[in-house]
């Protein structure tokens, strides 16, 4: 098969599935040209209906009673003329003059000849109508004698029936003469009648089907006209769900779907006006912590200076510092290093909330970055790293070592040494110990797994750790971390494309995992490296 064979049946594939789409049943278009369609059938069914079995009984009871009335006449005047006992020959021309009549009808006649014997008499035609052709109920009724009372002066009637003969209706009627001779039989043939009522049954049914099409029709106009303004309210909301907040519906008219298109409009513009106001007010809160924290750095600097002065004043073995205010000494020394570990992590947020956080990517061996992130704090005896060399990744090695500082540190804090931190590779990427450019390159995914031993997290407290300045404990407000280390460890993941996850391990001790990818500009292509920016924060650690 070509490739234009493929595409063009590709094409014409999804052709099909968007008219199935648009006339799939839960279509408020469909339902409507189904509702429509289905009242209008059933109204048109029983309109014909009743139409075509009024029009058959009246002209079936019209026929009816003019053969039977013709054929009563005839019997009293022609029959009731002949002997009591007639002869064949005198059977057969009665029963011919009687067909003679305006109705055209067969005639049999039956009598008993002087001599005892039955004889009939038969007009002819219609294959030559006799006894057999007159069912037996109708037989049994014309020849049985009733009683005669005052509501029936007669020991005879006039009986008839309906009967089909290959698809031929006819009418047969049978009477006796009144005060002895012959007994008489019709035979009618109601086919003209039959096929003016097929006609008729035709001519409902195409106006039956002219009615469905034009009910469809009607569906089809109306479900535009109710829809239109529909679909144009819900290209409106995605709209708006999309963020275009400044999204409007033209409004005219006064039914309640263009009041429903007010109350949009009205809702549009109320948000439209919140969310202005809530990214003003955002704005100004960044704005804020942003000159807040760099107005902060100007005394911090000169408070830290003095602050490493009292501190090697306190560290001099001659006793520079009165031991009754030693205590007063360190608690400034290490207040003024919290305070400044929480200006940095403030800005560093604003950085996050302003979107102005960039990536300076380089070409690193993971397991010599967390080797260097735990020699520079002094960890190294906390800490059991469990990572082979050659392990390469494309990523910010300021921040990687940023979100190290706060994973490691918080198990030590949390959970107690020794914290175990595992680096293994998920995904597609060779662990050939490939160097440089060429591991970097390598795809799929760094798994950094930093586990401690301690009591785990609790449950309730799992969905928030990420959470800026969460306390696990209300009862305990104040720590010596700023509740900032581990949301600023997840946005420093974030914009690498990465993920951190915690959970508590089955083994005892909590787990939290991180996910880099090997080449974070493979990634994200939008993403740029730029001059190295102001150093953040290293977290709680």
């Amino acid at each position: 098969m070509t490739q234009e064979h493929q595409g063009g049946t590709r094409g014409w594939s999804a052709a099909r599935r968007g008219v199935w789409s648009r006339l799939r049943f839960t279509s408020l278009r469909l339902r409507l040209v189904v509702v429509f369609g289905l009242v209008a059938l059933t109204a048109a069914v029983s309109a014909s209906a009743i139409a075509y079995w009024l029009n058959r009984e009246s002209v079936l009871t019209r026929t009816q009673d003019a053969v039977l009335r013709d054929f009563e006449q005839e019997m009293r005047n022609r029959a009731g003329a002949l002997p009591e006992h007639p002869t064949q020959d005198e059977l057969q021309r009665t029963a011919g003059q009687m067909a003679n009549s305006g109705q055209r009808f067969t005639v049999l006649l039956v009598a008993e000849a002087p001599d005892g014997r039955t004889v009939y008499g038969s007009s002819g035609g219609l294959n030559g109508f006799s006894l057999q052709d007159v069912p037996d109920s109708l037989r049994d009724a014309v020849t049985e004698r009733q009683k005669i009372t005052a509501n029936n002066k007669y020991p005879h009637r006039l009986y008839w029936q309906r009967i089909v003969d290959g698809d031929t209706p006819y009418l047969v009627a049978g009477t006796r003469v009144i005060g002895g001779g012959p007994t008489g039989y019709m035979l009618k043939s109601l086919e003209p009648e039959a096929k003016d009522l097929n006609s008729l049954a035709w001519s409902l049914g195409i106006a039956t089907g002219l009615a469905l099409i034009g009910s469809a029709l009607l569906a089809h106009a109306a479900a535009t006209t109710v829809l239109k303004p529909v679909q144009r309210l819900g290209t409106a909301a995605r709209r708006l769900g999309e963020g275009k907040l400044d999204t409007r519906l033209r409004v005219s008219g006064t039914d309640e779907l263009a009041d429903l298109s007010r109350t949009f409009n009205k809702a549009a513009e109320a948000l439209e006006k919140r969310v202005a106001d809530m990214a003003a007010r955002d704005e100004a809160s960044r704005r804020f912590v942003a000159d807040m924290s760099h107005e902060l750095r100007t005394p911090l600097t000169a408070i830290t200076a003095v602050t490493e002065v009292l501190e090697e004043e306190l560290e001099f073995e001659g006793g520079g510092i009165d031991p009754m205010i030693e205590p007063a000494v360190r608690l400034v020394v290490s207040e003024t290093r919290r305070l400044n570990d929480l200006v940095e992590n403030l800005m560093e947020v604003t950085r996050f909330d302003a979107g102005t956080a960039r990536l300076v990517l380089d070409d690193v061996d993971i397991a010599d970055q967390i080797t260097h992130c735990i020699d520079a704090r002094a960890w190294l005896d906390a800490v059991d790293l469990v990572a082979e060399r050659g392990i390469h990744a494309r990523i910010d090695p300021r921040r990687l070592d940023v979100i190290l500082a706060n994973l490691i540190g918080n198990a030590l804090k949390h959970g107690g040494s020794p914290v175990r931190v595992a680096v293994r590779e998920d995904g597609a990427g060779g662990t050939d110990g490939t160097e440089g450019a060429e591991g970097a390159r390598g795809g799929g995914t760094v798994v950094i797994e930093v586990r401690d031993h301690g009591p785990g997290i609790p449950e309730e407290v799992l969905p928030h750790v990420f959470d800026r300045f969460y306390k696990a404990s209300a009862s305990r407000p104040r720590s010596e971390g700023s509740g900032l280390g581990l949301s600023i460890a997840l946005e420093n993941a974030h914009i690498h494309g990465g993920e951190i996850t915690a959970a508590n391990s089955p083994e005892g001790g909590a787990v939290f995992t991180l996910r880099l990818p090997r080449d974070v500009s493979a990634q994200s292509s939008s993403e740029t490296t730029g001059d190295s920016e102001d150093e953040g924060a290293e977290g709680d650690a």
